[in-house]
């Protein structure tokens, strides 16, 4: 979709570029005098920008290590809402920054629901179209960070004995120790053993901790667990 350009002049503007490991940041726009000022504006800041012609070509490519992406929501063939809806179709999280011309406003309005993360309208601000993306990163960074841990929490469960997941289960279900004891035929000292060391291996500091570690893993429903003072 062809706009104005974001003019070469000197920057002024100011980013904290703290996610370099996820810093490059797709352009997509059918403009190459807009897609050139965006890759010169993000570079001039500290930022690794790569440039897309169409929605086809950067679908195309190897985005799994992008922090963010920059989209036209209006390019010939497919559209911005095409893509960012292929991405959604396959599970990609990467955050998506709508670019919009006059007019383009309610086609935002209906990316956002659909999982955008913002969206600026052209011509832009350099500095919000800047802490856009910095916060864009930002949410990138704090997802692939939640990703690690609930993988790191997934591996801490699948080393436990099955007995042991088995009283995590029941413990973040609201089960005492002699209900527990009960319903798998064994003492309650032994269910306090087992419970031990599965906090232990799971590095729960209390029940709560335990407990939230089982709705993540999703070994029980938010609604069905018990949660404990964290003191416990």
């Amino acid at each position: 979709m062809n706009a104005p350009s974001v003019h070469h002049q000197e920057p002024m503007m100011t980013s904290s570029v703290e996610h370099k490991s996820i810093a490059t940041i797709a352009v997509v726009d059918d403009d190459q005098a807009l897609r050139e000022s965006l890759v010169w504006l993000l570079e001039s800041v500290g930022l690794t920008a790569q440039a897309f012609h169409d929605g086809e070509q950067f679908l195309a490519s190897q985005h799994d290590e992008l922090g963010a992406l920059l989209l036209d929501v209006r390019m010939p063939g497919m559209s911005g809402l095409q893509v960012q809806q292929q991405l959604v179709d396959q599970g990609t999280t990467l955050p998506v920054i709508m670019m919009t011309g006059h007019g383009d406003v309610p086609m935002a309005v209906a990316a956002l629901k659909n999982g955008a993360f913002d969206f600026i309208e052209k011509p832009f601000n350099h500095q919000q179209l800047i802490d856009s993306v910095q916060q864009a990163l930002g949410s990138a960074h704090q997802q692939q960070r939640a990703k690690q841990q609930l993988a790191l929490l997934r591996t801490r469960y699948q080393s436990l004995r099955p007995k042991e997941q088995r009283i995590v289960i029941h413990v973040a279900e609201g089960m005492t120790s002699r209900e527990i004891a009960e319903h798998m035929q064994i003492s309650g000292k032994t269910v306090e053993v087992y419970r031990l060391r599965a906090m232990k291996a799971m590095h729960a500091a209390n029940l709560a901790e335990l407990v939230r570690q089982a709705v993540a893993l999703e070994l029980v429903s938010p609604l069905s667990a018990t949660y404990f003072d964290s003191k416990a």
